[in-house]
């Protein structure tokens, strides 16, 4: 079991497999990213080892994030690899663009959690905040997700003045194809932590639109979910991930594995040390120096952007 200096259990990886996007989302994207070189990227065998060293140390949950993991032509290799893997929970989050193809493939592995970001029910809003018109399939590789098995959650980052008019939309298509939401709030990361004030919702303005909707009623948790969630009288589940107004550092379980093998104490820290050719007790005493650099309170910014550390 690994436990950082201040008591808390760590036993969950984000693992960012490259930082190219097929998307150009406002809040993690600025105008020309800059993407790294194939050969600066972990290759198959490399990830799958890490991961199996980090997984005999404690790791038991792992998420694969981008970027985009599924621009990777070696993707479902990487996944059939690591579901060999002692874990409790392997998960994937994507955009869904391209996932339709894989569902078929996907559904062999042990990732069994997925993870949608979609920001926006209406094509218009949905390019603004992504810069693509492709809403139609990525509902559609969404709701295919989920009828085959998959347990499928949508993550939105509500933005004034853009999407936070699709509170209602998306509480009704919750209700509809019984697929729990998630309203992010904004993060202080890369270039938009400058327009941050204009863009930020918090949680507690999004539960004041719920209430309007329906009775919320609680659902338990474990205790270190990064969401609190309710049900809603239409049957609805919405989680909330408050970040910012209601920081959870205090009880984070999580590191976070960049593609090019840097290892991060928190999304909100550009220092890393890399694990790549490092030996079995190399990885074991440089986790022990990464976990004592996890802060117990909000780092107030970073000016990395979020794909290049992974999200």
């Amino acid at each position: 079991m690994l436990r950082d200096p201040h008591g808390r259990h760590i036993h969950k990886l984000r693992l960012s497999l490259l930082d190219a996007c097929n998307f150009r989302c406002v809040y993690c994207m600025p105008k020309n990213p800059k993407f790294l070189p194939a050969h600066e990227l972990m290759d198959a065998g490399e990830i799958y080892r890490l991961a199996r060293i980090l997984t005999d140390l404690g790791i038991d949950e792992i998420r694969l994030t981008g970027g985009e993991p599924t621009l990777r032509p070696d993707f479902l290799d990487i996944l059939r690899r690591l579901s060999h893997l002692n874990l409790k929970k392997l998960s994937l989050t994507t955009n869904g663009l391209g996932l339709k193809k894989l569902l078929p493939s996907i559904v062999k592995t042990r990732c069994l959690h997925l993870n949608v970001s979609l920001d926006a029910l209406d094509e218009k809003i949905f390019f603004r905040m992504t810069g693509r018109k492709c809403l139609e399939k990525v509902l559609d590789s969404l709701l295919l997700a989920q009828e085959s098995g998959l347990q499928t959650k949508i993550n939105a980052v509500i933005m004034r003045g853009i999407n936070d008019g699709q509170i209602q939309r998306f509480v009704d298509f919750s209700a509809t194809h019984g697929i729990e939401v998630r309203f992010l709030e904004l993060l202080r990361i890369g270039p938009i932590r400058h327009q941050f004030e204009m863009y930020f919702v918090s949680a507690g303005e999004i539960i004041e639109t719920l209430k309007t909707l329906g009775h919320l009623t609680p659902v338990v948790l474990p205790p270190d979910s990064t969401s609190f969630n309710y049900r809603l009288d239409n049957g609805a589940h919405i989680g909330l991930i408050a970040s910012e107004s209601r920081p959870f550092c205090g009880g984070c379980s999580r590191l976070r594995l960049s593609a090019r093998g840097d290892i991060h104490p928190c999304l909100m820290m550009d220092r890393g040390i890399n694990l790549r050719n490092k030996s079995r007790e190399e990885i074991r005493a440089i986790l022990g120096t990464t976990m004592a650099l996890k802060p117990t309170h909000r780092i107030y910014d970073v000016e990395r952007p979020m794909y290049q550390i992974g999200g």
